[in-house]
């Protein structure tokens, strides 16, 4: 602990020397945005304040002072295929050129609608403005077409700013997130958390006859990533089925997994599927399409033929926002599915992550270290456990090793390498370098042998 405070305090100090434009900057957002950044995510970083992006371009990043990062973090995803796409750039701006959002659909929709179709083996589609809204719009058609109030999530889970998810699992019990802040009704009436693979709690949790819908990732990756035990997916498919579920995955960070996402790649059968941040190139948008079974059970909702007496559907929903499928969102996506998410570009994506994770790897295994490394498609992480953690309670306790976690990220920080910075998670897009993977290698072989100095 000692040696990790000394080297915490060291690459602090070697920060604040290698940013003086970004502390200037600092000190200006305290003035007017709280947390002292547009959205207080920016403070999660390990860095003594934050990094100031001046620009960003594939793979790279530059800040205000000049420092350049070979950049794994992406946005957390949002940038999973590189920064400054010009596809996407170019389709963006002809479509704000003519208007950004008309409350009314373009030429560009309905070639979109089966773009996504066809990629993702949904026939029907609806567009938001991120993830979040796009999961909150399922669980709630969920509840109306089932007539079922209760959802079924994993503990550990994120499904963004979703209140009904807010719930996490200790001593066997549902019980409220901290995380949730200034909610009063109490979630955990409606929702159930179970352990990731386990079964049995699943079905212990399917056996009240009252759930409407499953709602998980293809494999874990918010708290830390955490993949699915063999045959784990089908028996979730045959279980939620024989229980009246609707099973709901939510791909936005597993998309990552090929172009059809892990959905399409582990031939997966949900009855919806939500796509958020990387759907639209870096641009936000999001969308989340429907089986046609659940769209038919839509539709006689909407028209009123619910059992139950229900309204027609109107614009006075609750679900969707004005914004929510905007010409320049659509535009985005077209120039996204059919120029950027190919087929080539996720085979170096896949191909590079394969590099990475034997670099890391080889590195874990000379030092002759207690961690390991888990990677789902392009998408990689370093866990501090000597074998991969099988739900959130045993990653728990390998993220509890705050002081590594901390000394890590800043130690990569200040040798140009950016990283996601809750956890130890790294992306690679098309545009990342071998060298850049080498890089990455390298300095994390070099933080171990600072460890043991």
């Amino acid at each position: 602990m000692t040696n990790l405070a000394s080297l915490i305090a060291r690459e602090s100090q070697a920060f604040i020397a290698a940013h003086p434009k970004c502390a200037a900057q600092a000190q200006a957002l305290q003035q007017h945005w709280l947390s002292g950044a547009p959205m207080h995510w920016m403070r999660d970083w390990a860095s003594p304040f934050p990094i100031v992006v001046e620009d960003a371009e594939g793979a790279t990043l530059t800040d205000i002072d000049d420092n350049t990062y070979d950049d794994f973090c992406l946005g957390d995803t949002p940038g999973m295929f590189g920064h400054g796409l010009q596809p996407v750039a170019r389709a963006v701006a002809e479509q704000l050129r003519r208007g950004a959002t008309y409350m009314l659909p373009t030429a560009l929709a309905s070639e979109v609608g089966a773009l996504l179709g066809d990629r993702f083996g949904l026939p029907y589609w609806q567009a938001t403005l991120s993830a979040s809204d796009a999961n909150r719009a399922l669980i709630r058609w969920a509840r109306a077409v089932t007539r079922k109030h209760v959802i079924v999530v994993f503990d550990g889970c994120y499904h963004g700013m979703v209140e009904d998810c807010f719930v996490e699992l200790r001593h066997g019990r549902t019980r409220p997130d901290a995380g949730l802040v200034g909610q009063v009704f109490d979630m955990t009436r409606t929702t159930r958390a179970v352990p990731w693979n386990d079964l049995g709690a699943l079905e212990a949790a399917l056996a009240h006859g009252d759930v409407g819908a499953v709602l998980c990732e293809p494999a874990m990756t918010n708290c830390g990533m955490i993949l699915p035990e063999e045959n784990f997916h089908k028996r979730l498919r045959a279980m939620t089925k024989k229980a009246g579920a609707l099973l709901i995955i939510d791909e936005t960070h597993t998309l990552s997994t090929g172009p059809g996402g892990a959905t399409k790649a582990w031939g997966l059968e949900p009855d919806a599927l939500c796509i958020g941040k990387a759907i639209a190139g870096g641009f936000p948008a999001a969308v989340w399409g429907v089986s046609a079974e659940f769209a038919q059970r839509i539709q006689a909702w909407s028209a009123g033929a619910s059992p139950a007496g229900a309204p027609a559907l109107h614009g006075r929903s609750g679900i969707g926002t004005t914004l929510a499928g905007n010409a320049a969102g659509l535009a985005a996506i077209a120039a996204t599915l059919k120029d950027v998410a190919t087929e080539d570009a996720y085979r170096v994506m896949l191909a590079g992550t394969e590099h990475l994770v034997a670099g890391l790897t080889a590195v874990i295994a000379r030092r002759q270290l207690p961690w390991c490394v888990v990677h789902v498609g392009a998408r990689a992480e370093i866990v501090f456990a000597p074998t991969p953690p099988k739900n959130a309670a045993e990653m728990r306790a390998a993220l509890a090793q705050r002081d590594l976690n901390h000394a890590l990220h800043l130690y990569l920080i200040n040798r140009g390498i950016l990283i996601a910075p809750f956890h130890m998670m790294m992306l690679v897009s098309p545009a990342t370098s071998e060298a850049q993977i080498a890089r990455l290698v390298s300095a994390v072989d070099e933080f171990t042998g600072a460890l043991s100095a």
